[in-house]
C-alpha cells in the first residue's frame, strides 16, 4: 500500500477495533493523581533542571478513547489537545470529557502528521504507541518536533523488535494464512492460539500479558495492519534525524550495566565504559525481552531543563530526592548484610531490586520530597561530615536515581537544605 492507502487501513482498523478497549470509569485515576507528590514527581523526571509549575500546554498525539481525558483530569491547571484519526476514538474522548466536565480538553480528528494544522506549540508532547504504526513515522516525528516548545518535552514509546519476536511471527503466520481482523475471524484465532506450543516465543506473552484477553487488544497485536519496531541504535537515529536529542528513558534501570544481575558480571566494566547509547543497546540485546521503549526526548537546541542530574561534583547535595510513586521497601528475606530492599513496582525485571543497609535505609526514610539530599545528610549523620560517609552517600542517591526509585528536582530553587 502507498502512504495514503496505509493511513486509511489503519484508521478503519482503528475505528473497528478501538486500543486501548474504552473506559467509562476515569474515578480512581483521579483519586490516584490528587496526590501532589505524584505530580511533582512527574514533572522532574521530564525536567530534572527546571523549577516545579503547571500550566502546561500539553498534547496527546493518537489519544486514543482516554489518553487525552486522562491527561486533562490529572492536569486540571493544563491546556490538553488530544488529536487521533480515529473518529470512534474521538468520539468515546468526547463523551468522557463530557462526563467529568473537562474544560481544559480539546479533541480534533487530525493524523499526526498533520498536527501543524493546530497552529500552536506545547510544552509537553505525548505520543505513545503511535510512531510504528505510520507509514512513515520519521514524518510524523518530525511534524511533533516543530509543534514543541524550545524547552519543551515529548514522551515516545515504540515497540522494541527482541521481546516481540513472538508476536512478529504470528503476525506472519496470520498473513500467509490471509486472517482479517472480523470478529469471527478474532474469535477462531484466540481458539487457535490456546494450542500454541507451550516453548513458543509468543506462549509466555499470551500467558502473561491481560492485553491478549480482550478481542480489540488480540488484534492490535497480531492483526493491525502496520506495525514495525526499533532496536536501540534505531531509535537513536529515528530521533535525532528529526532534530531531538535522548533525555532518559521513562524507567532507566533495565538500560543501565550498573543495575541488576549484569552489574556482577566480568562484563561489568568493560560495559561501563562504552559510551550511554552504546551501554544501552548492549543492555538491550543482553536483557532479550524488552517489548517496548519508553522514553523522554527534548529539541536538540533545547536550552538544557531536560539534562539528567549529575553526580560527579557536590552539586547533588542541593537537589530534592522525590520518591516514585511505585517505589516500595521490602524488608522479609535481604540480602545478606542488608536490611531491606528497594523496588520499583513497575520493574518487571525481577533482578532489578537495590539493597539497603541501616544507614541507608535512614536516608531514604528521610526523603519527603521537600528536603534536599544535603539536608538528609545533615540530620541523619548528626551534622558529620566525614569524606568517606559523603562518597559513600553520593553513591546512594545516585543509585536511588538510577534505579527508577527516585526522580531528583535539581532545579536549586526549592527544598529546605542545611548546607
Amino acid at each position: 500500500m502507498d502512504h495514503d492507502g496505509t493511513r486509511e487501513a489503519v484508521r478503519a482498523f482503528y475505528d473497528q477495533h478501538p486500543y486501548p478497549p474504552a473506559v467509562d470509569d476515569l474515578d480512581g485515576y483521579r483519586r490516584l493523581w490528587e496526590e501532589d507528590g505524584r505530580r511533582r514527581a512527574d514533572f522532574h523526571l521530564h525536567w530534572p533542571g527546571t523549577a516545579y509549575r503547571e500550566g502546561l500546554q500539553v498534547l496527546v498525539a493518537g489519544c486514543g478513547t482516554s489518553q487525552a481525558a486522562k491527561h486533562a483530569l490529572r492536569e486540571p491547571t493544563s491546556r490538553v489537545v488530544g488529536i487521533d484519526v480515529s473518529e470512534r476514538s474521538v468520539r468515546h474522548t468526547e463523551t468522557l470529557k463530557r462526563k467529568y466536565n473537562l474544560s481544559n480538553l480539546e479533541v480534533y480528528r487530525l493524523p499526526v502528521e498533520r498536527v501543524g494544522n493546530l497552529s500552536r506549540q506545547f510544552d509537553q508532547i505525548v505520543c505513545t504507541g503511535v510512531l510504528h504504526h505510520l507509514p512513515a513515522p520519521e514524518e510524523g516525528l518530525c511534524a511533533l518536533r516543530a509543534m514543541l516548545q524550545p524547552d519543551g518535552a515529548m514522551d515516545l514509546m515504540v515497540y522494541a523488535p527482541y521481546g516481540r519476536a513472538g508476536v512478529y511471527m504470528l503476525q506472519e503466520y496470520c498473513r500467509r494464512l490471509g486472517i482479517g481482523h472480523t470478529d469471527q475471524e478474532i474469535r477462531v484465532l484466540a481458539v487457535t492460539l490456546a494450542a500454541l506450543p507451550p516453548h513458543h516465543p509468543l506462549a509466555r506473552l499470551l500467558a502473561e500479558s491481560p492485553d491478549f484477553q480482550h478481542k480489540d487488544a488480540l488484534a492490535d497485536a497480531l492483526l493491525h495492519p502496520q506495525d514495525r519496531a526499533y532496536s536501540v541504535p534505531q531509535l537513536f537515529d529515528l530521533i535525532e534525524g528529526c532534530g531531538l536529542r535522548f533525555g532518559r528513558w521513562v524507567r532507566q534501570a533495565p538500560y543501565m550495566p550498573g543495575c541488576g544481575l549484569l552489574a556482577a558480571t566480568p562484563h561489568a566494566d568493560r560495559l561501563s565504559a562504552l559510551p550511554p547509547r552504546e551501554q544501552y543497546a548492549a543492555v538491550e540485546l543482553f536483557r532479550g525481552t524488552m517489548l517496548r521503549h519508553s522514553l523522554i526526548v527534548h529539541r536538540d537546541d533545547s536550552p538544557g531543563g531536560g539534562r539528567p542530574p549529575r553526580f560527579d561534583d557536590d552539586g547533588w547535595l542541593g537537589y530534592v530526592p522525590i520518591r516514585l510513586p511505585e517505589t516500595i521497601r521490602v524488608q522479609e528475606r535481604p540480602p545478606p548484610g542488608a536490611v531491606a530492599v528497594l523496588i520499583n513496582r513497575a520493574h518487571t525485571d525481577t533482578d532489578l531490586f537495590l539493597p539497603i543497609d541501616e544507614e541507608q535505609g535512614r536516608w531514604f526514610d528521610a526523603i519527603d520530597g521537600r528536603k534536599t539530599a544535603g539536608a538528609i545528610l545533615e540530620r541523619v549523620m548528626d551534622r558529620r561530615r566525614q569524606p568517606p560517609e559523603r562518597i559513600r552517600a553520593r553513591r546512594f542517591f545516585e543509585q536511588l536515581w538510577r534505579h527508577d526509585l527516585v526522580v531528583m528536582d535539581a532545579s536549586g530553587d526549592n527544598g529546605e537544605s542545611d548546607i
